[in-house]
């Protein structure tokens, strides 16, 4: 089976092959578009990426009573931001058509 994950170096690299930039100029870019939209987010801006989807930090309310996962203790939750994506239409199609793997069954 092959790599489940995309990383970074996996992304400049296809944008290398299809378009035969330089390879630091390609990372350059790719950490100024994700550095923007990190600090976007932060902010408090929904970022609307047409085709892909929408980044939208959210509030996260307070809970008394929070599990941890790990050990099964009780704690609080406090209220926070997190971030939602909500994939576009197109993304959406494209990954609805991926064929059913014999791993999944």
């Amino acid at each position: 089976m092959p790599d489940a994950k995309c990383r970074k170096a996996d992304i400049i690299e296809a944008v290398y092959m299809q378009t035969g930039f330089n390879k630091n100029h390609i990372k350059t870019v790719y950490e100024i578009i994700f550095s923007e939209i990190k600090k976007a987010l932060v902010d408090g801006k929904t970022i609307e990426l047409r085709g892909m989807g929408t980044f939208e930090p959210k509030i996260r309310n307070a809970r008394k009573k929070a599990r941890n996962p790990r050990t099964g203790e009780i704690v609080p939750a406090y209220q926070h931001r997190a971030v939602c994506f909500r994939p576009g239409q197109d993304l959406k199609m494209a990954v609805w058509s991926i064929p059913k793997s014999k791993d999944a069954e």
